[in-house]
């Protein structure tokens, strides 16, 4: 349920796209991220650190987008999302030799230091090559093909590496589990 509620802008900028453009679909995505948070905090429940960063920067590059009338703005968000994760990662790891990814599942798994520093380093790159990928299409295809890669294609991409990473995980806590 909270994957569906995490999609909830994007789901809402897709349809709002595809029935009425690109500046409507982005007035809906400031709407629906500005909703998620009130929702959150009418329910007296806690907002994590991500849907704040993705609340600022929906607000900042949509609102780009409608002042300006210029699409390159909203273009440009999920790229600095991805990368801002990326460097939120990289940074905790190299400053502050904190591993974000262990600190966020090290109670559900254990693994040895190797393949927690491992795994997060392969989401630093996966969050690069979102970005990238995410600058490569819309700036090489039509505003049409970016909105359904934004919605699908990044989904897309999300689940193979999650998979992935699931399959990576389930090998090495065999291995552990094995050396008891």
């Amino acid at each position: 349920m909270k994957f569906l509620f995490d999609l909830f802008p994007v789901i809402l900028f897709f349809v709002a796209f595809k029935v009425a453009g690109i500046y409507v679909a982005t007035a809906v995505a400031i709407a629906a991220s500005l909703a998620q948070v009130g929702w959150l905090k009418f329910r007296g429940r806690k907002v994590d650190k991500m849907m704040w960063v993705s609340l600022a920067i929906i607000i900042v590059f949509g609102g780009a987008t409608l002042a300006l009338q210029d699409e390159t703005f909203i273009k440009w968000k999920p790229t600095v999302l991805y990368w801002a994760f990326g460097a939120s990662l990289m940074g905790a790891q190299i400053f502050f030799r904190r591993n974000l990814i262990r600190i966020m599942l090290a109670e559900q798994v254990s693994m040895p230091e190797a393949v927690w520093s491992r795994l997060n380093w392969s989401w630093i790159g996966f969050f690069v090559f979102m970005g990238a990928a995410n600058l490569y299409v819309a700036y090489n295809f039509s505003t049409d093909t970016w909105v359904n890669f934004k919605l699908f294609g990044g989904m897309g991409l999300m689940l193979v590496f999650v998979i992935l990473q699931a399959v990576y995980l389930a090998r090495n806590i065999q291995e552990k589990e094995q050396q008891r």
